[in-house]
Parts: C-alpha cells; structure tokens; sequence
C-alpha cells in the first residue's frame, strides 16, 4: 500500500483555498523585540539568528530602526555587513517612522555598505489613532509624499506602512496609498497592528487593496504585504486568509515575540505553508533557530507550542506510544512520523519521542529500554511501570536508569 493511500485528507475533500507562492518577511530583530518581557540579544546572537533565517530561505528581515540611537544603527549596519560579505540571499529591510531623522541614516548605512535597502515607513491612519493623536488627513498626506520622497531620492526602496490599517477608513487609505503610490512606493503593508481582524476581515482588506492597485493601473510594479498580531489568537489563520486573497509578502516573527501577545508566528506559517502544498522551503534548521531566539530574547518555549515544544512529538499514553512504536518496528519512518502526529517531527529536525508516565503501558517502557541499548527483561519492565503508575508526571532518564539498574 502507498503512502498517499493510508491517509484520507478531509481537507482536500471538496472546495479548498488555494495559496499562491508568497515571500516572507522576518520582523524577529525589530517587531518582536517590543515585546515587554525580552531582551535584546547581542549582536553575535542578532548575525546568527540572521545566517539561520537564511538558510530557511526567509526572502526579508526588519533588521531595526535606524533612529533608535547608535547601538540600533551600529547593529542594523553589522547585520547588513554581514549579508554583503557572506552573500547570503536573505534581503535588508528597516522600519523607519515617516520622518527625516529615521530614513537619513537608514540611507547613510545602504549608500555606506552599497547594498540595497528596504525602508518600511510606518505612519498611524485609523480613525482613533488621529483622534488621539489631534492629527487630520492633510498631515498624514504630507508625511507620506515627504517620506516616499526622501526614500527614493536617497536610494532606498520605498515601502509604505499604515499602521491599524484594519480599522482604517477606505478614503483615508484611498488617499494615503495614492499618494504613495505617486511618489514613488513600490510595496504597501496592510497592518493588524492591535490584532482586531478576523479572517474574513483580511481578505476583504487585501482583495480591496488589490481592486485599488487595479484601478490605478500599478498592479504589476506595486506589492501588497499582510502584518499580524495575534490578540484575538487569530494571526496564523489571518496570514492564511491574507495570502489566499493574493497578499505578496506574509510578516512574522520567531515563536510569535512582538508587543502585548506577540505576532504571527513566522515557525507556524511555514509549518502550515508547507503543509498545504504552498511552500517547499526546507525546515530542518527550524529547532535550532527556535532554540537560538528562545535563548537569546530569554523567552521560554511553552512545552506544548506547536512543533517546537518539548511535548511536540512527545507522548507517554499507551495507545498512543503502541501505534508509534508499532509503526517503528516495521521499519517505516513516514508512518511512525504520522500516526499520531499532524506534522512530520523530521521535516523541523526532530524524531517522535516515547516516553514513561502514569498513563503508560508496557510497551512504552520495552521502547525506552531498547532505544536506550538496555535489555527489556520482564523484571525491568515490571519494576519500571509499577513506579510509574505511583507518579503524577513523566519518570526522567535519571529515575528510568535507576529503576533498570535495580531491577
């Protein structure tokens, strides 16, 4: 029997989206870094996380923002050095306000390096942020021309950024785009910047943005970006509905770090684009970079966080661990790596896990001690499960090695 014939897709059964290619965009090293609860990595750990998300083939990353003082311009410039005389792939973006004091040393550093910039300028737009802001459309109107200007004339490529676009009033980002557009952007970024939307919300920002884009004749020189947060828990799936409805770029971060609740989850999204046949990139350097963030923002991984928690691919119920361990012993990795997981544990560099606890069976235990070069006598196993049905949690390699020893 193949493969494609021991599992049925409901998913494939009937009407299903369909996800065009899209780039992805890294917002670790800028976005993520507002989260209230990390730290800033040093630079050493800024380059490598840099060559990791390479290697996974992440098409941009936020590298920082140049007029946050000298330590952020000293690290954006190592980063884009580091581009430049390693040829990685990956492309240098930076976040920059609409204002002169931000997008002059972002264009120093490009002009400095003679490497091409992305300079995303961000500038607020809804309804509440003028109101709050004392802050009217003539404003927001000269900001943008006077940014996109600045940007293109220094040499940067020109991105406009509008913050709470989801809660944003159609003729003000009418107006605001068009004279983006007219002074030169070539890339929009759609925000979710207070995690507000739903997916239909996404979709029927991106698919009117697109009509826009189609109306002013620049569909083919102007791209349309989708940037989540995830208040509602809602920023993977609204990534997916943007890219359905034809969004170019989807934004995210490592294990979702960002301000409040974080962001899209940039591991998930390539997880789940992989998963759905949209994406081919290889995710085998995806733990480790995972490990690397987690360790250099301080930020623990949750043990149940999808695909790289501890508890990921790891099961000591005795259903559960028999059809994984069944499924070993005939010596098929594809099924072991499926039987009891949605996501293969191989693609991220991981293996499914076998471990010993209270909801145990006797098979778990066998598992343990051959995958561990330890006999599986009766006794072992005896003494072994016996501890284990008198605990309120997962016995350690330690207190496993102890009980075989004595047994």
């Amino acid at each position: 029997m193949t493969h494609d014939a021991i599992i049925h897709d409901w998913n494939l059964d009937g009407p299903a989206a369909v996800l065009p290619a899209v780039e992805l965009h890294d917002e670790t090293l800028r976005d993520g870094l507002q989260s209230p609860s990390v730290t800033d990595p040093d630079l050493d750990q800024k380059l490598q996380i840099l060559r990791l998300l390479d290697g996974l083939g992440v098409d941009t990353a936020d590298l920082g923002l140049p007029g946050a003082g000298d330590r952020a311009r000293q690290d954006i410039e190592a980063l884009i050095r580091l581009i430049r005389d390693e040829g990685l792939r990956i492309r240098p973006t930076v976040a920059c306000r609409t204002h002169p004091a931000d997008i002059q040393p972002a264009a120093e550093i490009a002009q400095r390096l003679g490497v091409q910039v992305e300079a995303m300028m961000f500038l607020g737009t809804s309804p509440i942020r003028l109101y709050a802001e004392d802050w009217d459309e003539e404003r927001l109107e000269r900001l943008t021309r006077d940014s996109m200007r600045q940007a293109v004339r220094s040499g940067l490529g020109a991105t406009f950024v509008t913050e709470d676009t989801v809660r944003s009033k159609p003729d003000t980002l009418r107006r605001l785009f068009s004279a983006a557009i007219e002074e030169g952007a070539t890339c929009l970024i759609l925000c979710d910047t207070v995690g507000h939307a739903t997916p239909d919300g996404a979709r029927n920002l991106v698919r009117w943005t697109l009509r826009l884009l189609r109306e002013l004749g620049v569909e083919d020189r102007v791209k349309v970006d989708w940037h989540g947060h995830n208040d509602r828990g809602l920023a993977l799936v609204n990534a997916l509905a943007a890219a359905e409805a034809g969004a170019h770029r989807l934004h995210g971060t490592m294990l979702g770090i960002g301000e409040r609740v974080g962001n899209t989850a940039l591991d998930q999204l390539l997880v789940n684009l992989r998963l759905i046949g949209a994406d081919e990139r290889d995710l085998s350097g995806l733990y480790e970079l995972a490990r690397l963030v987690s360790a250099a923002t301080e930020t623990p991984i949750p043990v149940n966080y999808p695909v790289l928690g501890d508890d990921a691919f790891r099961t000591a119920t005795g259903v559960h661990a028999a059809a994984v361990i069944k499924a070993k012993r005939k010596h098929d990795d594809w099924i072991a790596d499926r039987v009891y997981s949605g996501v293969p544990a191989r693609w991220v560099g991981r293996d499914q896990e076998i471990a010993v606890g209270f909801m145990s069976g006797a098979s778990n235990v066998r598992f343990w001690l051959e995958s561990h070069a330890i006999e599986p006598t009766e006794a072992r196993v005896q003494a072994i499960l016996d501890r284990a049905k008198q605990t309120k949690k997962l016995l350690s390699e330690t207190e496993l090695r102890e009980i075989a020893a004595g047994a």
